[in-house]
């Protein structure tokens, strides 16, 4: 349930902080402890497969465990004679409006009410890390998974004894933490591993390059495993969670010492860092006389104090949330392709990893080589800023063709085409990541509530994204033909507004 677009967490993070001396600010942030460079990366990567996996080997049977109790009901009071000895019904017999209608209503509200528990949580679990170390809270993020496949299983086996809408519950458990704080460690850490532009853009690329490394190989492998058994992605999924626990242990110690704070804003330099790991020579926030209500009220008026006075960065995050609002699309499109084509969810899967090989190679390969390029020929101050902002807007353009094309495919092999186009347009976090590090918006000693406030933007957009793009389907699916598309030009008109929103960004 959690987007490729759209992270992931550490023990090591430990930032360095005394609220009582001023003598011990350095301006130069150290970004990383002993172990430097790309070996720096791996034990993130390899959480973040871990996890994407479990997210691709959940999402796709889901899909088709709801579709297959809702057909089953529906045939019971309509035609039981299409119940097979076993009780199973073809999969194609269950494409029928009424069956597609409810499963988009379930999964709708699914989605809707993870992130509205992930988002509640964001700030709370902040505080969480500080107390009880960043593992913990990786950890934590790691039960509502496991629960959520689990409780599928037991839904899906349990048919007689719990009603198919008792799925809602799972995600419930995001309450236990979710992508938010989960998203935001991942690109704090990333843009701690280097001060130099041009490596971590690059990092940014090979984290992007992996979500869609996963994205290639999630979907065939959850569709392979499907074909075997329903419950057997479920299972594999547990026990790739089970494996994420260890490595959590093995990801890199960030040590910054907090920087002066510009004239002006003083106080947010003292601010609490929103994810920090408890050190013996850290500022702990539940040590002040604060209540806890009182650290969460605090920190939110400190976020608050970020933004204000900040105009680019409040342009970059209204671009966020238009961009988190139009890409909800995606979490549409196994259900579009199964419902438009009369395709099984397995084959649509096969075919969502045809378009996460374009995502692989435009990630790992031609946009690490596009940056190295373009800066090297050009040696002058911010013309990574204006990199940047020119890749966001060809990206979002791309993204705009791309999503039409979806909505105007009335053949499998014209959908395949769009897949491709709209593939490309994937490396929009790349450049809009970047530019949070970039002088045109970066404050001294802010890295991590910056990143921390942009996932809550992205997380809001996904919040309002889920349920708009759940009643425009359902209108899609009502109307028929062209109007199964609906989503997507809604998505296409979100996405213009974004690249007119950061063309607004001043130098």
């Amino acid at each position: 349930m959690i987007s490729s677009e759209d992270g992931n967490k550490q023990s090591p993070p430990t930032i360095i902080y005394s609220p009582h001396s001023s003598s011990s600010r350095s301006r130069n942030p150290s970004p990383i402890n002993s172990r430097r460079g790309p070996f720096s990366l791996w034990p993130l990567l390899l959480l973040l497969i871990l996890t994407n996996m479990s997210s691709s080997l959940y999402s796709l049977p889901l899909n088709r465990l709801v579709e297959m109790r809702l057909c089953r009901e529906h045939y019971q009071r309509h035609d039981s004679f299409v119940i097979q000895f076993d009780g199973s019904i073809p999969e194609k017999l269950c494409k029928i409006d009424e069956v597609q209608k409810q499963l988009a209503w379930l999964q709708g509200i699914m989605e809707t009410t993870y992130v509205v528990c992930d988002f509640i949580v964001a700030i709370p679990f902040s505080f969480v890390a500080e107390k009880f170390g960043i593992q913990t809270v990786l950890w934590f993020n790691l039960v509502p998974r496991i629960c959520m496949s689990l409780w599928a299983l037991v839904v899906g086996h349990f048919d007689r004894l719990l009603p198919t809408k008792a799925i809602i519950a799972s995600p419930f458990t995001g309450l236990l933490g979710g992508e938010c704080v989960f998203s935001s460690t991942v690109f704090t850490l990333t843009a701690s591993l280097t001060r130099e532009y041009v490596e971590r853009a690059s990092y940014f690329s090979y984290i992007s390059s992996i979500s869609y490394v996963v994205a290639f190989v999630g979907p065939s492998f959850a569709s392979f495993t499907m074909s075997q058994s329903l419950w057997l992605p479920f299972w594999i999924n547990i026990l790739l969670l089970s494996t994420a626990v260890p490595t959590i242990k093995m990801l890199p110690e960030i040590r910054d010492n907090p920087p002066i704070v510009p004239t002006g804003v003083q106080d947010i330099g003292e601010e609490n860092p929103l994810l920090r790991e408890r050190s013996p020579r850290c500022y702990n926030a539940f040590e002040t006389d604060y209540s806890d209500l009182q650290n969460i009220v605090h920190a939110v008026q400190k976020l608050v104090r970020l933004v204000t006075g900040r105009q680019n960065f409040q342009i970059l995050l209204v671009s966020f949330f238009l961009t988190a609002l139009a890409s909800s699309d995606t979490k549409l499109l196994v259900q579009y392709i199964s419902k438009r084509y009369e395709w099984t969810f397995a084959e649509a899967g096969y075919l969502l990893s045809a378009k996460a090989l374009v995502n692989i190679t435009l990630l790992a390969f031609i946009v690490p080589r596009i940056i190295r390029a373009y800066v090297s020929s050009r040696a002058v101050h911010g013309s990574e800023v204006r990199l940047n902002i020119l890749g966001a807007e060809t990206s979002i353009a791309i993204s705009v063709l791309g999503v039409l094309c979806i909505a105007m495919s009335f053949r499998i092999w014209m959908l395949l085409g769009a897949l491709i186009i709209y593939a490309l347009g994937s490396a929009l976090p790349v450049f809009t990541m970047s530019l949070v590090k970039s002088p045109l918006i970066a404050l001294a000693g802010s890295d991590v509530q910056d990143f921390s406030i942009i996932m809550l933007t992205k997380t809001i957009g996904s919040l309002v994204g889920a349920p708009l793009m759940t009643v425009l389907w359902v209108h899609g699916i009502k109307s028929g033909g062209a109007g199964l598309g609906l989503p997507y030009f809604v998505s296409a008109s979100l996405y213009l507004a974004a690249a007119l929103v950061i063309a607004q960004l001043k130098f």
